[in-house]
């Protein structure tokens, strides 16, 4: 059965752009319900379950929906969890050599991922993304992820749904983007992300399925 990640810091480490109310309620309730119907469907299934990217490519490619988005869901979160991290630091090395070849610089690159997070109509996720070298930004709508999109690496994803943002921020789903990335992007984690891109290192995987 796949398990519920931990976070990697205390529920509190991210105020006050996100509080420990909202990481409980985040974590240990949608989070946990997307891994609780995943370990379900995939008992009631026969699912041979050897690692969640495969489930999630597999589930879209037979467009098994109720399991792609459970499973695309528990990825999403366990990733959006990394892409996070108290007292950030900025890009560094190639991956800010990167972003400003792509983009500019980091303020171009913030003003880009925050208007496509704040154009994006509905729930989804955010990402910064890279096509071998090549940076780029986009959005995917529900529990879509890039693991269905070939030649794509996600470098760092924010979430769009309303129960990420809405008990600290509301409605400002732009304020909320904005706090996100200046003080909480792991941008260590996103530079890692793209070595994986240009072949120099492994990607981040779920962590594998454990005995029931």
């Amino acid at each position: 059965m796949f398990i519920l990640p931990e976070l990697p810091y205390a529920y509190d480490a991210l105020s006050p752009v996100i509080s420990d109310r909202t990481m409980h309620h985040h974590h240990d309730k949608h989070h946990a319900k997307y891994v609780e119907v995943l370990n379900q469907l995939v008992k009631e299934q026969g699912i041979a379950a050897d690692n969640l990217e495969d489930v999630v490519r597999k589930a879209a490619a037979e467009k098994k929906a109720k399991l792609f988005n459970n499973a695309a869901q528990a990825w999403n979160h366990a990733f959006f969890w990394l892409c996070m991290t108290p007292g950030a630091n900025p890009a560094a090395g190639d991956l800010a050599e990167a972003i400003k070849r792509d983009f500019g610089g980091p303020d171009a690159l913030k003003e880009a991922f925050v208007n496509e997070g704040v154009g994006h109509f509905a729930s989804g996720w955010v990402w910064l993304a890279a096509q071998g070298e090549t940076l780029k930004v986009l959005s995917t709508h529900d529990g879509e992820n890039l693991l269905t999109h070939e030649g794509l690496t996600p470098l760092l994803v924010c979430d769009l749904w309303e129960h990420a943002y809405y008990l600290d921020h509301q409605q400002d789903r732009k304020g909320f983007l904005e706090g996100w990335f200046d003080k909480l992007v792991n941008w260590s984690f996103a530079a890692k992300q793209y070595d994986a891109a240009r072949g120099k290192a492994e990607p981040y995987r779920y962590p594998v399925p454990v005995a029931a």
